[in-house]
Parts: structure tokens; sequence; C-alpha cells
């Protein structure tokens, strides 16, 4: 039984980030002495039944979450401002490293004095570097303050990546390239036959500004204006940063019966949701991975999402799936419903208990090492 460090900076957001973190703690909480290290306000429980986990790991919130809860009160368009954390949660874990044999980041590369295990969703230093990022102007002082400046990695970091797209990025940035590892998605239990399900459409993710709920509403607005008879459901997570935005999505919802909105739904809820209707959309580009696209396919839906990311993996590049502006989102949506399109990609590539026995594999490498 080794020593275990999770590292992961906040799971307030509630985004595919914060399950790949609870479904590391519960693939290696059996076999080892796990400890996770957060600035986190959330409780495991309410993790626990957002993200369907079981999780009873020691949890370890450094002195320095007074200075990330005060990231939490900057105003929206700042964004999670997600590196100043992880360069905050690298400084105080370097206070607790000798207590531990291993590492393992759920939040993305960090520069670590110990053996470890670093799953990327995407490169949170050094974007400025890869090919068609935008990087914000403190990029290179943030890159600098983590101890990755220099775009090298530790030697006895073992890499992983959600995505071929996020892999690349990696290599791009620090000449090394990450095994892909897709992040855990189950199929819902009971899914109903095709026939039996509604003619309606299902968006999955945060009532954040990055999500697009907003765009949802409009593309389903434009495919009933070509005569189809859909409606909507935006399930997602809120959080107190973006109270502003989710306002606007509740407003939008409640202007029109055909949209409703479940927030902060149960697992169960979601699950039903998925299992019972034929169309699942995700409206944010260039998503690293995607993990609502991941469920629709799991769940046995037709779904769509932006032609960019990790995302266009998960739909196999398919033309009639993948679309580049709202307008274009309408036409793609519409013809299928038209040519009543179905389902074909595989609902159990990305099952949580393959992603916890890799997870348990690269650890037990780590360490043998």
């Amino acid at each position: 039984m080794a020593r275990v460090a999770v590292l992961h900076n906040t799971l307030d957001f509630r985004g595919g980030a914060d399950a790949v973190c609870l479904h590391v703690c519960e693939a290696l909480q059996a076999a080892h002495d796990v400890t996770l290290v957060t600035f986190s306000r959330s409780s495991i429980a309410d993790l626990d039944r957002l993200f369907d986990t079981e999780v009873y790991v020691a949890v370890h919130r450094p002195r320095e979450a007074v200075v990330s809860r005060a990231l939490d009160a900057l105003p929206e368009q700042f964004g999670p401002q997600l590196p100043p954390r992880s360069v905050l949660l690298r400084r105080a874990f370097a206070r607790r490293a000798d207590d531990f044999d291993i590492a393992v980041s759920t939040a993305n590369e960090f520069a670590l004095p110990l053996p470890s295990v670093q799953y990327v969703h995407f490169p949170q230093f050094n974007r400025r570097h890869a090919a068609g990022e935008t990087a914000g102007r403190l990029d290179p002082v943030w890159s600098r303050l983590s101890g990755l400046g220099d775009r090298t990695l530790p030697a006895d970091a073992r890499l992983l990546a959600n995505s071929a797209w996020t892999a690349d990025a990696v290599e791009t940035i620090y000449g090394r390239r990450p095994t892909v590892c897709h992040p855990p998605v189950d199929p819902p239990p009971d899914p109903r036959p095709w026939a039996e399900r509604e003619a309606g459409v299902v968006f999955v993710g945060r009532l954040a500004p990055d999500k697009r709920p907003l765009r949802a509403v409009r593309i389903v607005d434009g495919v009933r204006a070509r005569g189809h008879d859909l409606h909507l459901h935006l399930v997602g997570s809120s959080s107190a940063r973006y109270a502003d935005y989710a306002r606007r999505v509740a407003s939008a919802a409640a202007d029109r019966d055909y949209v409703h909105l479940h927030r902060d739904a149960p697992r169960s809820r979601i699950d039903r949701l998925l299992a019972t209707h034929r169309y699942g959309l995700n409206c944010k580009p260039a998503e690293h991975f995607g993990m609502a696209v991941a469920e629709y396919v799991a769940a046995g839906m037709v779904a769509f999402a932006p032609d960019s990311g990790g995302q266009r993996e998960i739909l196999g590049g398919r033309a009639d799936r993948l679309f580049d502006t709202t307008t274009d989102a309408v036409a793609t949506i519409a013809a299928a419903v038209d040519t009543d399109a179905r389902p074909t990609r595989p609902r159990d590539r990305y099952a949580s208990d393959r992603f916890h026995a890799v997870i348990r594999r690269h650890v037990a490498a780590v360490l043998d090492e």
C-alpha cells in the first residue's frame, strides 16, 4: 500500500475534470492510502451524488485555500483562473510532499518533487506555445512560477491525456507525448429503444459562458422554426461564480415552454433524460475531450458538437454530426431528424471500469520504477 496524493486545484466548478478526479480517487482508494489535496469547498458527498462515485479518501485543504476563494470573487469575465490556483497548490503541496510516495495530478501538468502520474485535460501553462491557442497575458508569469517556464516536465512524471487532440498540444509545448486515456463515461441503466425515445434534445454542461447553453436554446429555436417539434432539456450544474449567467439561462428557459431547465440534477435524473431522449447537443468549441458528448454516445443518442477539439474523435469526424456555426447546427440537426438518423458509435468505449484499470496500472508502473 502506497501513500498517494491526488492533486486537484478546485472541484467547485463541477465539470468533467472534477469527475476524473473523483474517479481517480475511487480507482486507487482500495489499494492505497489516498489523500485528496485541493482548495475545493465542495463536499465529497455532494460530488459523489453528481458523478455517481463512492469516494472515502482523506481530504487536505491547505491554508492557501483562502486565496483560492478570493479568486472566486472575480467577475465572470475573468474565468476560473486555474493556473494561479495550480501555482498555489504546488507550493502548498511542497510542504507535505515527503509524506507521500507518489502524486497523481488530475489538474494538468505540474513540476513536482516526487514521482507522479499527471492527467492532462489541456496544458495549463505555456499555452502561448500551442498552435492556435489563445493564452492570457499572464501565461508567462504563471508558467515561470509553476516551475515549468523552461517547458521541461519532470523526468519521473508519467503523462496521460484525455484525447489525442490534447496529447498533440502537450507534445507541441513540452516535447513529450502523453498516453491517451479517455475519461470515464458509463452508459445509463435501462436505455429505451429508439422508437420509444422522446424526440427531444438534451444539453448537459455547466451553466457557464464557456459551455454556451444559450447557444443550445438558439439552435433548438432554429430547428423548431423548420417545422420540427423538438423540446430541449438544459441539464447543468451551477456555480456561484457564474450566477449572473445562470440567471440569463433560467430566463431564456422560462420564456419558452419547450425548454426545461434542470439545475444541479442528481445523477439518476441525468441518466433518465439521456436514456429516454434521441438527441444530445454540445455547444462548446474546442472541447479538450467532451464528456457530455461521450455521455450522449454511451446513452445511445445521436450526438452533435462543434467541429473542433477532442469531441471530433468521439464522433469519428462525421460531417453529419459536427457543425461550425449556429446556422450550420440547425441544418445538421434538422437533417438528422428528417432522415431519422440512428446512433452508430459503440456505447461502452469509455466505461469507468476501463478507466479505473488504466489508472491503477500507471500508478503501479511508477511505483515499480
